[in-house]
């Protein structure tokens, strides 16, 4: 992200239809939370902001601009766009009388919860699952008895293998939400959360009984 004596994003014009002032504002804060909002799931902040960008605009921007708008070096922006393009996130495209590259968004947001959900799981889900039970058979091998081991041993283990349930248990949720998403199944989902919110209500008030 550019540094505090860098332009702002509004700033830096791009070849666009005209807008208000108000429209080149409001890409700044939504490119500014979007970064923000990715971090905090684990995504890298500037490739999220380089899609949300591309999100905003109404046509296909080249590296150049997409750098001059948020004021990253070609290696960042390269690099975050590449990933992107891997994600199915953003499409390379071709515009008449330009060489360069440019790319678009893919704005469904439905498509791009589901790539998000997958490819969150595959780079971080799952290789946690397996970094435990890597964990798990280290402290265990295979010819020995968790019964056999010392008792720091077999708790440990037991620690390990509830982190490993608890993961089944979300990749099981995941497995089964991620179809409704593809398939766009608005009405199934707003119903599980119903169900879900009217659960955590009930549990709420028989804790509350219990005190």
């Amino acid at each position: 992200m550019a540094s505090s004596n860098s332009s702002t994003l509004s700033d830096s014009p791009l070849n666009v239809s005209e807008t208000s002032p108000r429209h080149a504002e409001a890409v700044d804060q939504f490119v500014t939370f979007w970064g923000k909002m990715a971090s905090s799931w684990g995504i890298n902040r500037t490739m999220a902001q380089v899609y949300a960008l591309l999100y905003c605009v109404e046509q296909p921007l080249n590296t150049d601009q997409i750098m001059e708008r948020l004021q990253i070096s070609r290696g960042s922006a390269n690099m975050n766009l590449r990933s992107l393009v891997e994600w199915s996130l953003v499409e390379k495209t071709h515009v008449p009388d330009s060489r360069k590259d440019h790319y678009v968004a893919e704005t469904d947001v439905w498509t791009v919860t589901a790539r998000i959900i997958e490819e969150r799981e595959q780079q971080e889900v799952r290789p946690l699952r397996d970094q435990l039970e890597g964990v798990a058979e280290h402290l265990i091998p295979d010819d020995q008895a968790l019964d056999d081991r010392p008792a720091a041993d077999q708790a440990l283990y037991e620690r390990i293998q509830n982190l490993i349930e608890l993961i089944d248990v979300f990749e099981r949720v995941t497995g089964a939400l991620l179809p409704l998403v593809k398939n766009q199944n608005e009405d199934v989902i707003r119903q599980l959360i119903s169900v879900a919110g009217a659960l955590e209500t009930t549990s709420n008030e028989q804790g509350d009984d219990s005190e």
